[in-house]
């Protein structure tokens, strides 16, 4: 796991893994549990690893990913330079319609423009 994703441990404590029989798993579980541990999650939400993300930043990533400049998406969508640097730059929303024909040229789920 990336380090970045993982949860912050508290100063006085430290993530422990062990391997035990399956049929032990609940009496260890609770004897954990009885002194304090927490179970850890596997992993975290991505709002929290990506606190600023908006549909702004997807589009300019998706779009760099790609090698597409701002002139040559405005002209696979049929849009202006002008409509592709404001939504890069969180002026213009993304309406559903744009977001989805962006998916399709950004080979993305179009969800993430909205």
């Amino acid at each position: 796991m990336w380090e970045h994703t993982k949860k912050p441990i508290t100063p006085d404590s430290v993530e422990v893994r062990f391997i035990i029989p399956l049929d032990k798993l609940e009496e260890v579980r609770k004897a954990l549990v009885s002194i304090g541990a927490e179970e850890a999650s596997a992993s975290i939400s991505w709002e929290k690893v990506y606190p600023d993300f908006n549909p702004s930043v997807a589009l300019r990533g998706a779009r760099k990913k790609e090698a597409l400049t701002q002139r040559d998406l405005a002209r696979l969508l049929g849009v202006s330079l002008l409509t592709i640097s404001e939504m890069e730059q969180g002026k213009r929303p993304i309406e559903k319609d744009l977001a989805k024909r962006l998916g399709k040229v950004l080979k993305i789920n179009y969800r993430v423009f909205l």
